[in-house]
């Protein structure tokens, strides 16, 4: 069973960076396309941007994008999201997902909340 742990989020400033990190187990990462999703009180689930596996093919949103940076090694079954430029309305809990099947994202992380504030 695929098992994704992200880390790497806290307290920031505006205008400040962090760098996210989902490491995966229990499957083969190199076969998933990665997706990080936010989602904050009250709200659905967003999706921010997306990887394909071999890492050519991306997808952001419009609002993260030119700020946010996705990026994978799949040699260490890790996925990275480094943001910058951070703004109160990027504050949520963050999600790493893969795509098992090709079909939908299907496997999640726990969640790592990131706070924009100052």
């Amino acid at each position: 069973q695929v098992q994704l742990v992200e880390s790497g989020g806290g307290l920031v400033q505006p205008g400040g960076s962090l760098r996210l990190s989902c490491v995966c187990s229990g499957g083969t990462f190199s076969w998933y396309d990665v997706g990080w999703f936010r989602q904050t009180p009250g709200n659905k689930r967003e999706l921010v941007v997306t990887l394909n596996r071999n890492g050519d093919s991306t997808y952001y949103v419009a609002s993260v994008k030119g700020r946010f940076t996705i990026s994978r090694d799949n040699a260490k079954n890790t996925a990275y999201l480094q943001m910058n430029s951070l703004e109160p309305d990027d504050t949520a809990v963050y999600y790493c997902a893969v795509d098992t099947y090709g079909l939908r994202y299907d496997s999640w992380g726990q969640g790592t909340q990131v706070t924009v504030s100052s």
